[in-house]
């Protein structure tokens, strides 16, 4: 566990090397670096980790320097390994590889493609060193770096105007939340005087009362910066812009990195938020509304990429509603499936996308089952995953636990219950509505580009773990293992389930089953038995499409409460008196320029006559003197 240090180090020192010499380096030793950086970080974390579960010891920390030491405010730059951030940091460098594995071939004929592996890297190394991170300073500092990487990769082509006005809303947005954040920690620090994680939670259960002011108000403020990296109500509106980066970019955001931030803090900061169980039920209330305004909104999307954009902010509210309810284990337990899945899903619609010459709209693909066999065979086993087909998916397994702990357990309620229950319907819905339309029917668009090896065998492992990492969490009543759970049980509390409602559990799966093949059976029929019924559909519902298809409106209400009067105000000010002021100082200097600049003639004789003139001035002053 010595060597805990390097596993942000090295993706760092990649993107250092690349950023400094990638314009001089071969072609070839670009991906080396890029991506054998995080490789060598993957694989440091497995031997971190076999260290750390076969010692008896529940938490490691690693302290490289003192970082801050002012007024009472002592920060070092130091790492805790736990349960839950072992868990984190394999995904994230596990995952993080195999997106730069893809991006060697995906990125190759790209201009910028030392760049865009420093930009990948140092956002590998930003993500690991927000969940190691055993103080909120040093998260923060991660925190920023994700955003910043984010701001740099939606922006990668920045040669087309919409790429670079996607990456500053992105950036702006999610600085709504840092900015509540931030503004959470100096709340922490005025009441427990540190920012250390591990003191915090110590300290929280003895300094407050359960329904205390102060962790409601702290607990608020951390949501606000959780909401807004993990694109939740009323933060959502940066994700599906976020489109316009590369395709592993979107795998690496959605997947291992910036979105599932929030769901790390809330659960990191578990014992400030469970002691104000108003911002617990928030975060529910939060997680629930916002996976099925995605649902639906998902379900009117032509853009491939945009549809997955949205099922992201609709998985990611499954983890705040299993947050919200306590169901903590579970939360992270479809945090690392919804890794697998939704990375395999987007590296192979970037594939789709690159093999079709750039097309994204599904009703122009059709045809592909044959075409690209690969692609079509693990993009539905990823799709399968996210729709939670019963038994033989990580996504049933994940999901499942989550829809039964919304009904059984001690803060779940039947309305958490129905809305993840429509969640899970609508999600089969439009998941198997992007299978039917892009691997299924006619081809409309000629096939330019066959993937290689470096873009295949991400997608098959991928795959593979979106099916087998279910089975590490099975339901207790089938052969009692909880795996999972009990690892992470040193760090986060363990749900509560009402003894009532034990005996239902059975009848929750099967409910959660028949909802996810009924979702598969409805989309079969509108797409690919009569899918003039989806088009007959959509023209009778034309409004209400149309308003689903703008994600509800949100970005029309926000440019309408905010940027219009903004950018009024600033039309206003743009001339006020400070400008005014600062106009005159250089009125004045040029004006004397221009005084000046006359005696700058060239003219040998005017010269001596100027020295003449100052030379009489000066005695004639120095005798009036």
């Amino acid at each position: 566990m010595n060597l805990l240090w390097l596993i942000p180090t090295l993706p760092f020192f990649g993107a250092l090397v690349l950023v400094l010499f990638g314009s001089q380096l071969p072609k070839k030793m670009v991906p080396i670096i890029g991506a054998g950086s995080v490789g060598l970080s993957a694989l440091v974390t497995f031997v971190v980790g076999a260290d750390f579960i076969s010692s008896s010891t529940t938490t490691y920390n690693f302290t490289a320097w003192q970082w801050l030491d002012v007024a009472g405010l002592s920060s070092a730059f130091a790492f805790h390994l736990d349960a839950l951030s072992l868990i984190f940091i394999f995904v994230i460098t596990f995952v993080g590889f195999l997106i730069h594995i893809y991006s060697s071939e995906f990125m190759e004929e790209d201009d910028g493609y030392a760049r865009f592996f420093a930009y990948l890297n140092l956002f590998v190394c930003s993500m690991l060193i927000l969940v190691l991170a055993d103080n909120l300073v040093l998260m923060y500092l991660g925190w920023e770096g994700v955003g910043l990487c984010s701001y740099l990769l939606i922006g990668f082509w920045y040669g087309e105007e919409k790429n670079g006005y996607a990456a500053r809303k992105a950036f702006i947005v999610t600085r709504v939340g840092d900015t509540a954040m931030a503004f959470g920690l100096f709340v922490l620090f005025q009441n427990f005087h540190t920012l250390n994680i591990q003191e915090i939670t110590t300290k929280a259960p003895q300094l407050f009362a359960v329904g205390s002011e102060i962790p409601l108000i702290i607990s608020l403020l951390l949501l606000g910066g959780a909401a807004g990296k993990s694109a939740q109500l009323p933060l959502q509106t940066w994700l599906p812009d976020a489109m316009a980066g590369p395709s592993p970019v979107s795998a690496l955001i959605h997947a291992a990195t910036m979105v599932t931030a929030g769901v790390y803090l809330i659960a990191r900061t578990h014992a400030i938020f469970e002691l104000a169980p108003v911002a617990l039920m928030i975060v529910g209330i939060i997680g629930a509304t916002t996976l099925l305004i995605a649902g639906f909104a998902a379900l009117t999307q032509f853009d491939l990429k945009r549809v997955l954009a949205y099922s992201t902010i609709s998985q990611i509210g499954y983890m705040f509603l299993a947050l919200g309810v306590g169901a903590w284990s579970a939360a992270i337990f479809h945090f690392m499936i919804h890794a697998f899945f939704k990375a395999l899903l987007f590296l192979a619609a970037g594939a789709v996308i690159m093999a079709l010459h750039h097309e994204h709209d599904m009703f122009k693909m059709g045809g592909l089952k044959k075409k690209l066999p690969v692609i079509y065979w693990t993009f539905l086993i990823g799709a399968s995953s996210l729709a939670a087909l019963p038994l033989i998916t990580g996504g049933f397994y994940s999901k499942d636990q989550i829809l039964w702990l919304t009904l059984a357990g001690v803060n779940g309620n039947i309305w958490f219950f129905l809305a993840a229950l429509l969640g899970a319907f609508v999600t089969s819905i439009y998941t198997f509505r992007m299978v039917y339309l892009t691997f299924f029917g006619q081809e409309k668009t000629h096939v330019h580009y066959t993937p290689g090896k470096l873009m295949n065998i991400p997608l098959i492992i991928l795959a593979a773990l979106s099916t087998l990492a279910g089975f590490i969490e099975l339901p207790h009543d089938f052969f009692h293992l909880t795996i999972f759970s009990d690892f992470l049980k040193p760090v986060l509390p363990s749900v509560v389930v009402e003894e009532d409602f034990e005996s239902i559990e059975y009848m929750v799966q099967m409910i959660a089953a028949g909802v996810s093949v009924s979702g598969v059976y409805v989309a079969y029929i509108f797409y690919v038995v009569k899918p003039e019924l989806a088009d007959e559909l959509k023209s009778s519902a034309a409004d209400l499409h149309q308003f689903w298809y703008s994600g509800w409106g949100f970005d029309r209400l926000y440019n309408f409460l905010f940027v219009r009067p903004f950018v009024f105000l600033a039309s206003i000010n743009k001339n006020d008196v400070v400008d005014r002021l600062y106009t005159g100082l250089v009125a004045i200097a040029e004006f004397f320029h221009r005084i000046f600049s006359f005696t700058q003639s060239g003219i040998l004789r005017w010269y001596i006559m100027g020295i003449v003139i100052g030379g009489i001035l000066l005695l004639t002053l120095g005798l009036i003197s």
